[in-house]
């Protein structure tokens, strides 16, 4: 994910989340996203890219609403330093839930502002969301990064980063938060699907050859798997997720102006 047009929407802008109930009146439980691109709201000069924290909501109840303040291009490290953490360790309140999901930028190691090291300030930066999360009372989740589209010549889909989805599954095992094992069932999901079909789930238009960021699509079905493993890790309950099962209209996404 390149500083490009996607880094220029303002990060103050692409961290705020919708607004609560009329009247101001806060849920009583809220889930929050930090993370990068794959996740994070898109707006019309970006469409179709879609982030699976757009679709999230779809498949929760109306009483658990989703705060997305993942922001384009930020690591693990470059969310933290420009303050995106501070501003979620400002709202967050006890019984919520920090969902925390970095890799593809951390990987960048030509950019000393985004590269963490997997086993060491990997590991230690993502330990800041958990203790902060839990210092407030809330909940942290951590999520393995979301697998590019990438196939070998034989078809076979190919696992693209490196060793952070082991890191945070370590880091989870040793500090005990639930793990949402995204990485691995997405890599799953593009061998099933194939390296044509998996076209149809990443932002490839007649402009652009995207193998990271999804379109509706995909965004949709990654959210799918997000909300799946939310309940196998019984971070929610059965009465707190819905339609995990059902076909979701691409039409349901919207891209605010």
């Amino acid at each position: 994910m390149s500083l490009s047009r996607r880094q220029l929407t303002g990060a103050a802008i692409a961290a705020v989340p919708l607004p609560f109930a009329a009247g101001g009146k806060r849920p009583g439980r809220t889930l929050y996203i930090a993370g990068d691109s794959t996740a994070a709201q898109k707006y019309a000069d970006a469409a179709p890219e879609t982030g699976w924290g757009m679709a999230l909501p779809f498949f929760l109840r109306n009483d658990i609403p989703v705060a997305n303040h993942a922001v384009n291009g930020r690591s693990s490290k470059s969310f933290v330093d420009e303050g995106q953490l501070e501003v979620i360790l400002g709202e967050i309140r006890p019984g919520d839930l920090l969902l925390v999901q970095f890799g593809h930028n951390d990987e960048k190691k030509e950019d000393p502002t985004r590269y963490t090291e997997p086993w060491s300030t990997y590991q230690q930066y993502l330990r800041r969301y958990v203790e902060g999360a839990r210092d407030r009372g809330a909940r942290p989740v951590l999520a393995t990064p979301v697998e590019r589209r990438r196939f070998d010549a034989a078809g076979t889909a190919l696992p693209s980063h490196g060793e952070y989805p082991a890191a945070m599954r370590a880091l989870a095992a040793a500090e005990g938060v639930p793990l949402l094992d995204v990485q691995a069932l997405s890599l799953a999901l593009w061998q099933r699907l194939g390296a044509e079909a998996t076209k149809t789930y990443f932002n490839w238009t007649a402009t652009e050859q995207d193998n990271t960021h999804f379109n509706p699509p995909g965004a949709i079905e990654v959210a799918r798997i997000v909300a799946r493993e939310l309940l196998r890790a019984r971070v929610l309950a059965h009465r707190d997720v819905r339609r995990l099962d059902a076909g979701i209209p691409a039409s349901w996404i919207d891209w605010p102006a």
